[in-house]
């Protein structure tokens, strides 16, 4: 666990965006933990969120896993992550184009479906999390179909889990699943490994949380791929 993946994780904790309990996702599996990321709703957060993107797109990019052009926000989230994250990155020196797309292309003025710059080159799309990557392939058929390349895919949270119903439930997660079907790679700022690796450690806010340990342990072992 690198130590970026555990400041990321007390960031989270301390913002109340990753809460401990018994929570019921939207495909109706309980969960003993929920992360809700549009608790980022004050700029000093969405600020210090915006550097862990771009310092885990820097990093990766330095480590020759990673090369890009451009950002890019899926509407609605990934529109505030991407400008924000672009702004990130200016500060450390990169300045980097950036567009999003609307949910309905306008029909007056400049008219279309994309803001900002034009897509072109290697294209890095800046999301939230990748539940059942539909909507992470259509930004990926997007961008294709302006001529420009997908180059990956950023995001906060990897739960690491298996999709499906429980008597029926497939080999891989949501992120292999979408790695897979559009040879498109994905990093996250961190993932469950990380967090359970965190509520294992020394740190003063594991300490509040590991009552919780075991039930993401079991979590982890029934859902995880």
């Amino acid at each position: 666990m690198n130590q970026r993946s555990t400041q990321f994780i007390e960031f989270a904790l301390q913002t109340g965006v990753l809460a401990f309990g018994d929570f019921t996702t939207k495909s109706g599996r309980r969960t003993p933990y929920f992360f809700d990321a549009g608790r980022f709703d004050h700029g000093a957060s969405l600020r210090r969120l915006a550097q862990f993107y771009a310092q885990t797109i820097l990093a990766n990019r330095s480590a020759g896993k990673l090369q890009f052009d451009m950002l890019f926000g899926p509407a609605y989230k990934g529109i505030f992550l991407a400008a924000a994250t672009a702004m990130a990155l200016s500060e450390l020196d990169l300045d980097a184009p950036f567009c999003f797309n609307r949910k309905e292309a306008k029909d007056h003025g400049e008219g279309g479906a994309l803001v900002g710059a034009p897509l072109a080159g290697r294209v890095l799309i800046i999301d939230d999390v990748i539940t059942d990557g539909a909507a992470k392939r259509e930004s990926v058929a997007l961008i294709r179909a302006s001529g420009a390349q997908p180059a990956g895919v950023v995001i906060m949270l990897d739960r690491m889990e298996r999709t499906g119903p429980d008597n029926d439930l497939s080999q891989e997660s949501a992120v292999q699943v979408f790695e897979r079907s559009t040879g498109t790679p994905v990093i996250a700022i961190a993932n469950l490994d990380d967090l359970l690796r965190f509520l294992r450690s020394d740190s003063p806010l594991a300490a509040s949380a590991r009552p919780q340990l075991a039930a993401l342990e079991q979590y982890r072992k029934r859902y995880g791929a």
